[in-house]
């Protein structure tokens, strides 16, 4: 299952970064190369959302789905906690044996 998650996660961010490539600015006519926006509206000139908008929304949409898919199955894989390979404790925070003072490392003696 992980597997073929990462591969379509692969094949997506492949493909929006084609997609993303291939759009053209959003002021790409002679008059943006001016500093100008072409109609006196608001926010610029915007037209109709086109196929590769549309593609690009929705590549956007599966890339974040798998990416937290993939965490939550990678989180899953270690419930140990730990971030040490094979999930052991630190020795900080492994119990101490009864009669031995907090202050001192075990196996060490004072004097």
């Amino acid at each position: 299952m992980s597997g073929v998650l990462l591969f379509i996660h692969i094949v997506v961010c492949l493909l929006l970064v084609i997609i993303v490539l291939l759009q053209s600015g959003k002021s790409a006519d002679l008059a943006g190369a001016f500093g100008g926006y072409g109609s006196q509206s608001t926010f610029g000139p915007r037209g109709t959302a086109t196929l590769l908008s549309k593609i690009t929304t929705t590549l956007a949409i599966l890339f974040m789905v798998t990416s937290l898919l993939l965490q939550v199955l990678q989180a899953r894989k270690n419930r140990s906690g730990s971030v040490l390979p094979g999930g052991e404790r630190p020795a900080a925070t492994q119990p101490l044996e009864p009669g031995t003072p907090a202050s001192q490392p075990q196996g060490e003696s004072g004097g």
